[in-house]
């Protein structure tokens, strides 16, 4: 009985994808017959908000106590939350490991964490990083040396924000604006006591949630300079549980959207755990029933409010199914906080996107679907501060069937969900990947 050890970050845009990972690594091996238990490591809160399938038998949890206070989890104050998850997660997870049934083979861990990976070196056990955002970001991330002997490291974004970076291997040219916050002056020197620990990860793997014809150029030149395997594991959005249901049994939403026109329907969300503010909110409900646009928004706990802002063309909800949405043919765009799972389900679904960048990671997936893929518009750029009028028409003119900028874009967008899906088909790169990864650790 072989055992893996998976070690997430406590956020819902790390816990989604790893456990849609370790489904798809599970599924292969049970091909091959060779048991193995995949044993996710999750906070009892974290336990309570997955609700997972006890009939799952090859992947299993195992809690640790509530180590981060639980109104951090909501993302109130992400500089303490951040240094609670290095700081305060490790003791715990020890303690798992040396009380664990079967011999652990292998630990795949949440890359933007530093203690699983000496953990794991520690007690001579093979480790996986586990990278839950874009190659790109990552290639930042590792090239941090580059950014610092270029003088764009900690600096004024409002002041030197335009200043073009294109000296990273692989990546097409972007702006110290485009690049994470937490290199950023400012926010950026209260993360200057963790984030280096995470660049100096000692893992014998690599796995990145993208798929190669997606960042071939960023992910040849990891490969080029790395001195550990890197595999792409997929989109890692749960594409294999979408299966036609009878029309009595769709939620509401659904029933709403049957009842749209093909592609006149713009999908909003901006995000779990990083939004925008109240005021944004309003303008935004005001500029989309403005608009005349039919559009769906996911606003957790802002929907009592937002109802009443929003006209008849508007249905406002607190939690929808996202890629069941993204794939309905009445959805025509979707307005997007750049949250890489967003994005990945966005691309695999064809339907183009309106950017609405906020921190991270964020900026930079924008800047890809805008300026690199061209299946998007920047929201930020066209409108500056939001104001109702201006989000109107922005709006209007995205979601213009009849435009030729649109139709163009639209096209860009179904040949890069035919790519996505070609890529996680039996024959495609991720499960090249995949299995090459198997082979290399798991089955042997």
């Amino acid at each position: 009985m072989n055992q893996v050890l998976v070690i997430p970050y406590p956020g819902r845009g790390h816990i989604n994808p790893i456990l849609n990972l370790c489904h798809l690594l599970s599924s292969r091996l049970n091909r091959h017959s060779r048991t193995t238990i995949f044993t996710v490591v999750v906070t009892e809160e974290w336990l309570g908000f997955l609700n997972p399938d006890p009939e799952q038998d090859n992947i299993r949890f195992v809690t640790i106590p509530n180590v981060i206070p639980s109104e951090l989890n909501r993302g109130s104050n992400m500089v303490a939350f951040v240094t609670a998850v290095q700081t305060k997660m490790e003791g715990p997870v020890v303690e798992v490991l040396d009380q664990i049934e079967f011999p652990v083979k292998l630990i795949i861990a949440d890359g933007s964490m530093h203690w699983p990976f000496e953990l794991a070196n520690k007690r001579n056990i093979p480790v996986a990083a586990y990278w839950p955002m874009s190659a790109s970001m990552f290639s930042v991330v590792h090239h941090v040396d580059l950014l610092e002997s270029h003088h764009h490291l900690y600096v004024d974004v409002s002041e030197r924000g335009k200043e073009i970076i294109d000296y990273i291997p692989g990546l097409s040219s972007l702006t110290v604006a485009d690049i994470p916050n937490i290199f950023h002056g400012g926010i950026g020197e209260k993360f200057k006591d963790i984030v280096p620990k995470v660049f100096g990860i000692k893992a014998n793997y690599v796995l990145i949630s993208t798929m190669y014809e997606l960042e071939s150029e960023a992910i040849d030149a990891l490969r080029a300079t790395l001195k550990m395997p890197i595999y792409t594991s997929g989109p890692n959005i749960p594409y294999s549980e979408i299966k036609p249901n009878p029309s009595s049994d769709q939620p509401i939403y659904i029933k709403w959207l049957d009842s749209k026109p093909p592609r006149t329907v713009l999908y909003v969300s901006l995000g779990s755990f990083l939004s925008v503010s109240s005021a944004e909110m309003a303008e935004i409900a005001s500029g989309l029933t403005q608009s005349g646009v039919n559009f769906l928004w996911v606003a957790r706990g802002e929907t009592s409010h937002l109802k009443e802002i929003c006209g008849e063309n508007g249905m406002v909800v607190e939690w929808c199914d996202q890629l069941k949405v993204l794939l309905h043919s009445s959805i025509g765009g979707f307005w997007t906080h750049c949250g890489w799972n967003s994005v990945k389900e966005c691309l695999f679904s064809g339907v183009p996107m309106l950017t609405c960048p906020i921190l991270l990671d964020q900026p930079l997936s924008s800047k890809m679907i805008v300026k690199d893929w061209k299946t998007g518009w920047n929201m930020r750029d066209k409108v500056g501060v939001f104001k109702r009028d201006e989000i109107a028409k922005i709006v209007g003119d995205f979601m213009d069937l009849k435009s030729v900028v649109r139709i163009e874009m639209m096209e860009r967008a179904k040949a890069f969900s035919r790519t996505c899906q070609e890529s996680v088909g039996e024959c495609g790169s991720v499960n090249g990947d995949l299995d090459a990864f198997l082979r290399d650790i798991v089955m042997n």
